[in-house]
């Protein structure tokens, strides 16, 4: 357990909140479930492959042999706190990755020995590169045929512009791997049990190991005058000055400290915690995060210190038993269960609920959390995902977690009118939980319109209202997700005059639309003399538009890109009321729309293909083929970077095709770019 009390500076020194980034498939969770098991956390070691692993939790995890949502835990090495998150590898699940990102302070990527930098390892590691999160990297699987240490230090220095640096060396690959070579200790190290055992580098392994050895020094003497006139002097260099300049140069990311070994045959874990200790930042390490006054927008510096105000980012949203369980790491300041504490993105003050260290799906409870800790706060209402909890007398906004906009569409329809209602709150439990998903109901059709960053996003969910709710809607074929907008300016009018419930509602508007430029959002502008009209009708006309713009003329998109002017209203005595100008607003908004040419936006991808020349033009003609732009074209690490714009109605099926193409060499990265035009 800790030997320093949490909260303390000592405590805060001693803590390491990481994460486990890469590929899917790469070995993250068999390498988490392997450091959980050294740690003491757990008893018995799962497995991916049988469906066994602690922190694949969900059935969907352990059924596919994936991970799909992040899964915390808390363990202790060496009587220091790590607080790891095992993240997807999966690019439909890049959000998980992002919020994890957000709250880290280092990340351990794994990479199979054989494949070595795959797609998306090269877009987890350019997340945490725009995160500036310090990084380890453990070459997984060097027990498998094929596998070539080498090959993957150079995927690393040409796909991901890293500055990979083995602190080990494997001795072997494949079948004749044996165990790694210390380059920090000159030692070297088997697993016979599962448990490191340490001895003298035979004169063979000596001589294979000691280029890399050099390596090794001459890089770290790059970064300490002291070891660089150690090493020029032929002096012995201690393993502790090694780790010191090493763990600074980590820090600043000016290398990445490189081991190996086979997470499944146990060689090479325990390894990892000591270089997690040894080279990853603590929270006292890396700059103090900076947030903005809430009232005045100055920067505000958050340091890690428990008596500062408190400030806290919520990254995740977990509902359980239908209830929700807010994942916090905190910055500053001290939670404390019971206390208050000032929402600031949504203004309002709440009570924090119980706090917990989580462990996958189960949970510890906690009195308090200081700086760096990463908890979970249960029974509170309010909490979404990139809240910033904080002071009530200091409030501050911590940078958002950034939102994607969900690019594929699915039509459900509940098997009976009955189940509709069961249906639509199902979903919305799964909505608060991810924030990429969006939920639409089309009265006149009566179906759900769910829509997400994937097919396979959006089959998990699926997967996930059948077994926890016991429903079995009947699913649409994905379709894309579009917007629509107008191209021209026109007028509407509408008179609504009618009797509800024995109340006559009187409303009549006049209005114009006109085209803004593309990503301008939307403009609703209600010019009316307050002091001649009641607000409540003005403010009835605004949502009449808000609610209007929310299904456009052409399909039922949303509407953006448009300027709404509302020109005249009409007033009747003792009959004019907000009901009555809402419809009106609504009705006068679907005229105008229907009339001001209503076009249809479709989500443009940023595509971003990095391909061995023998393929560009291969690679360039099924882009062709796509409809798609080409933007850019260039050399990076000695393979060619297509970057094109590409309509995203033409990309299902395009990552097989690529694959066929290319022969499986080349690595894509997409994400989404904007709405525009359909061609």
């Amino acid at each position: 357990m800790a030997t320093h009390p949490p909260g303390s500076r000592k405590g805060i020194e001693a803590l390491r909140n990481i994460g486990i980034i890469a590929h899917i498939d790469a070995g993250k969770t068999t390498l988490t479930e392997r450091i959980l098991f050294y740690a003491g956390k757990i008893h018995r070691m799962g497995e991916v492959h049988e469906g066994t692993a602690t922190m694949d939790y969900l059935p969907e995890e352990q059924e596919r042999g994936i991970t799909i949502t992040s899964a915390c835990t808390t363990c202790f090495w060496d009587g220091r706190q790590v607080n790891i998150i095992d993240t997807p590898g999966h690019v439909d699940f890049t959000i998980e990755v992002e919020r994890s990102l957000r709250v880290l302070d280092g990340a351990v990527g794994v990479f199979c020995a054989v494949a070595g930098v795959e797609p998306q390892s090269e877009t987890v590691w350019r997340q945490s590169e725009h995160y500036r999160v310090p990084k380890l990297a453990f070459v997984n699987k060097m027990d498998r045929p094929g596998a070539d240490f080498e090959a993957v230090l150079d995927s690393m220095r040409r796909r991901l512009g890293a500055n990979p640096l083995p602190v080990q060396f494997p001795l072997g690959a494949g079948a004749d791997f044996s165990g790694v070579a210390d380059l920090i200790t000159w030692e070297k190290i088997t697993f016979p049990d599962g448990s490191p055992n340490r001895e003298p580098l035979s004169a063979a392994e000596a001589a294979m190991a000691d280029p890399w050895r050099v390596k090794l020094l001459e890089t770290l003497a790059e970064h300490d005058d002291a070891l660089m006139e150690a090493y020029l002097g032929g002096e012995d260099i201690p393993a502790a000055n090694l780790r010191t300049v090493l763990r600074r140069a980590c820090v600043a990311r000016a290398v990445t400290p490189v081991l190996t070994g086979s997470a499944l045959r146990n060689v090479g874990v325990q390894p990892v915690l000591d270089a997690v200790l040894d080279y990853l930042p603590s929270p006292l390490d890396i700059a103090p995060q900076v947030g903005v006054h809430a009232h005045t927008g100055k920067s505000v510096e958050l340091p890690p210190d428990p008596k500062a105000p408190l400030s806290a980012l919520v990254f995740k949203v977990i509902m359980e038993a239908g209830r929700k369980l807010a994942l916090a790491r905190v910055y500053s300041g001290t939670l404390a269960e019971g206390a208050d504490a000032l929402n600031a993105t949504q203004g309002k003050v709440e009570r924090l609920g119980r706090l917990f260290h989580l462990h996958a799906s189960q949970k510890e409870p906690l009195a308090k959390a200081g700086p760096g800790e990463i908890v979970a706060l249960a029974g509170m209402k309010l909490p979404r995902t990139g809240d910033t909890l904080c002071d009530k007398a200091h409030p501050v906004l911590l940078e958002s977690i950034s939102q994607y906009r969900p690019v594929i569409s699915m039509a459900l329809e509940p098997r009976n009118t009955e189940e509709l209602d069961r249906l639509k709150e199902a979903v919305q439990r799964v909505l608060l939980e991810d924030p990429t998903l969006t939920l639409i109901h089309d009265e006149e059709t009566g179906q759900l319109i769910l829509s997400g960053m994937g097919e396979l996003h959006l089959d998990v969910v699926l997967e996930r209202i059948r077994r926890e709710h016991g429903l079995s809607p009947r699913a649409g074929k994905p379709q894309v997700v579009c917007q629509e907008t107008v191209t021209r300016e026109a007028r509407g009018e509408a008179e609504f005059h009618r009797e509800l419930g024995g109340q006559k509602h009187y409303g009549q508007v006049t209005l114009s639309v006109a085209p803004l430029a593309r990503e301008k959002g939307r403009e609703i502008h209600v010019p009316m003399d307050a002091k001649a009209w009641p607000k409540a009708w003005l403010d009835a006309v605004a949502e009449g538009l808000e609610d209007g713009l929310n299904a456009g003329a052409l399909q039922g998109f949303p509407v953006l890109d448009v300027s709404v002017r509302v020109e005249s209203l009409g007033r009747l005595e003792g009959e004019s009321s907000a009901v009555g100008y809402r419809m009106a607003a609504s009705q006068a908004l679907k005229t105008a729309l229907g009339a001001a040419g209503p076009a249809l936006l479709e989500p443009i991808m940023e595509l971003e293909i990095a391909v061995p020349d023998d393929f560009v033009g291969d690679v360039i003609g099924l882009l062709g083929s796509k409809g798609a732009k080409i933007e850019n074209l260039f050399d990076r690490g000695g393979q060619k970077v297509v970057q094109a714009l590409t309509p995203m109605r033409r990309l299902f099926g395009f990552s097989t095709e690529l694959r066929s193409a290319t022969q499986g060499r080349a690595g894509m990265v997409l994400r989404f770019s904007r709405f525009d035009l359909l061609e």
